[in-house]
C-alpha cells in the first residue's frame, strides 16, 4: 500500500539526528505551553530547533492548531475551528518574544476557511503587535493562499513584515494529490501579489522526495521567477506518520547542492538547498 513507507527504515545516515531535548527545550515548552501559543519548533520536533534558538529565531503558528484542510503531508490537526480567533493572541506572543530575547520571527498560522477573511484580520494585528513591542525584530509572514484574494494578502502585507512567504510545497503534476484544496496557480498567483505589492520580499519552499522529477523542480524554480519570488528553500519531504503520504525518493547530498547551484543562477537571491532544510532555516538571513 502506498502509505506503508518500507523507504522509512533506509533512510540516510545524513537524516539520522537527535531530536532537541534539553534545558533549553524544555524551558522554552514550558512557556509556549504557559502562554497558550503554537511554536512548530516545539510541535514539529524540528531537527534546526537548536541551531535556530541560538541564533535568535523562532517560528510561531497563529490563528490556532486545527487547520480546515488536510494536506497529505502535514501533521497538524485538521477540523473546523468554528469560526473561534483568540483576539488576546497577538499581545502573549508579543510578550513571549520579547522574553525570549528573539531577533528575527517567523510568523505562520493554519488555512482557515471557516473565517470570511481566512484570518487576514488577526494576521495583520499580531505583525503589527509583535512590531510594537519588538521594533527590532524582524518578521517574516509565511501565509496561506487566502484563496488568491488580493485584498487580504494586502492586508497582511501592509502590517509590516519584512518578508512575506507562501509555500507551493510540491511541483504542479503532484499538486492535487499532496495539497488539500490548493491549487498551484493560485499559489503562484499569491507569491506574485506579494512580489507585485514591493512592500516585502517575496519567498516560496518545496519539498522533495514525493515523486517529482528533476525538471518539475527546474521547472517550478522557472515559475516562481516569472512572478518575482526572491528566496526559495527545499528540503527533503519527511512521512509524520504512516497515514501521510510515503517517501518516494531520499535526494542525495548532491542532488541539493545542484538544485541550489541552479536556483542562484537563475536569479533567486537565496536558496537554501538541503535534507533537513525547512521554511524557516536560516530565515534571518533573506531580510
Amino acid at each position: 500500500m502506498e502509505n506503508k513507507s518500507e523507504s522509512m527504515e533506509r533512510k540516510p545516515e545524513w537524516l539520522k539526528i537527535s531530536l532537541p531535548q534539553g534545558k533549553q527545550y524544555l524551558d522554552v515548552k514550558e512557556i509556549i505551553a504557559r502562554k497558550k501559543l503554537h511554536t512548530i519548533c516545539v510541535s514539529g520536533k524540528c531537527p534546526n530547533l537548536s541551531e535556530c534558538w541560538g541564533r535568535g529565531t523562532a517560528t510561531f503558528m497563529i490563528l490556532g492548531d486545527i487547520c480546515t484542510r488536510s494536506c497529505r503531508f502535514c501533521n497538524v490537526k485538521t477540523g473546523s475551528p468554528q469560526g473561534i480567533v483568540d483576539w488576546d493572541e497577538p499581545d502573549r506572543l508579543a510578550d513571549t518574544i520579547e522574553g525570549m530575547n528573539l531577533r528575527h520571527v517567523v510568523l505562520t498560522s493554519v488555512d482557515r476557511d471557516d473565517l470570511p477573511d481566512g484570518g487576514a484580520g488577526l494576521w495583520a494585528a499580531t505583525v503589527r503587535r509583535v512590531k510594537e513591542k519588538n521594533p527590532r525584530v524582524t518578521i517574516e509572514a509565511l501565509i496561506p493562499d487566502f484563496d488568491g484574494q488580493e485584498e487580504l494578502i494586502h492586508q497582511v502585507i501592509e502590517s509590516g513584515p519584512n518578508i512575506v512567504s507562501h509555500n507551493m510545497e510540491t511541483v504542479r503534476r503532484l499538486t492535487p494529490k499532496v495539497r488539500s484544496r490548493a491549487k498551484y496557480d493560485v499559489s503562484l498567483k499569491t507569491i506574485e501579489i506579494i512580489a507585485k505589492h514591493g512592500k516585502a520580499k517575496a519567498k516560496s519552499g518545496i519539498m522533495v522526495g514525493l515523486g517529482e522529477t528533476p525538471g518539475e523542480i527546474i521547472e517550478t524554480m522557472d515559475d516562481l521567477r516569472s512572478v518575482g519570488c526572491k528566496v526559495l528553500t527545499i528540503g527533503q519531504y519527511l512521512q509524520p506518520t504512516r497515514k501521510h503520504l510515503a517517501v518516494k525518493e531520499y535526494v542525495s547530498l548532491e542532488q541539493f547542492q545542484l538544485y541550489r547551484t541552479i536556483g542562484l543562477e537563475k536569479g533567486f537571491q537565496f536558496v537554501e538547498s538541503g535534507p533537513l532544510v525547512r521554511s524557516s532555516y536560516h530565515a534571518e538571513k533573506h531580510v
